[in-house]
């Protein structure tokens, strides 16, 4: 059972008056054009009221209707589905593009879990066009980011850029100035504490924190990504 869409009802509204577009038109769109034969006014007007949801065909729908995108009247997606229909793409269109087999790709969608090889996840990046924060996340790659990223931050960070880098198809000139930055974070705070009450027990307690949330701090270090 997929979670409901993150559906932006403002923006339908506002789509939808721009066009001059009463809910009627909108409704008859997608009965002549999706064969959505359901689709009422009311139904227009629930959804841009939030006190209903539509189904993701009828966003899909409905996004043809306004002539936009789907992800126009999407709140952020968050999972490997809602990324799909964001794009407006078929299923059949991303297990062609990454190469996996479509009934494979349907029981990663709900399970909600991708696990497709290196080469089906950079497919998946570009097909999907995933931020790397969205990338990260949907591959199951934050424990592998979080293990190079500990490495970076408590030895040299320099030695580890190549690979994270790679990991989240970031360029290394833009990653350098947020991994030194990370690692002067994370050494001061080691030995801020060695001078205070407590010593080393407190020093390495406020490490472990750090360390805990260390990929958040990462995202945070990245604020257009």
């Amino acid at each position: 059972m997929h979670p409901p869409l993150p559906f932006n009802a403002r923006a339908a509204r506002t789509l939808r008056e721009k066009l001059g577009m009463a809910p009627g038109h909108v409704a008859y769109g997608m009965r002549a054009s999706y064969g959505m034969t359901h689709i009422t006014p009311d139904h227009i007007a629930a959804w841009e009221r939030g006190t209903a949801l539509p189904t993701a065909n009828e966003l899909t729908a409905l996004a043809g209707a306004l002539w936009c995108a789907p992800r126009d009247l999407m709140g952020a997606p968050r999972t490997l589905r809602e990324h799909r229909l964001a794009r407006g793409l078929a299923a059949e269109d991303v297990a062609r593009s990454t190469g996996v087999a479509l009934d494979a790709y349907h029981h990663m969608e709900e399970t909600g879990r991708w696990t497709g090889d290196k080469r089906q996840s950079a497919a998946l990046g570009t097909v999907l066009n995933l931020p790397p924060r969205d990338f990260i996340a949907i591959t199951g790659l934050e424990g592998e980011l979080a293990r190079l990223l500990t490495e970076a931050v408590s030895t040299r960070w320099q030695a580890h850029i190549r690979a994270i880098a790679r990991l989240v198809s970031m360029e290394r000139r833009d990653l350098q100035e947020p991994l030194r930055a990370m690692h002067q974070e994370y050494q001061t705070l080691m030995a801020a504490t060695l001078s205070r009450a407590g010593g080393a027990i407190a020093s390495g307690e406020n490490g472990r924190r750090y360390i805990d949330d260390i990929v958040s701090h990462f995202w945070a270090r990245l604020p257009d990504h």
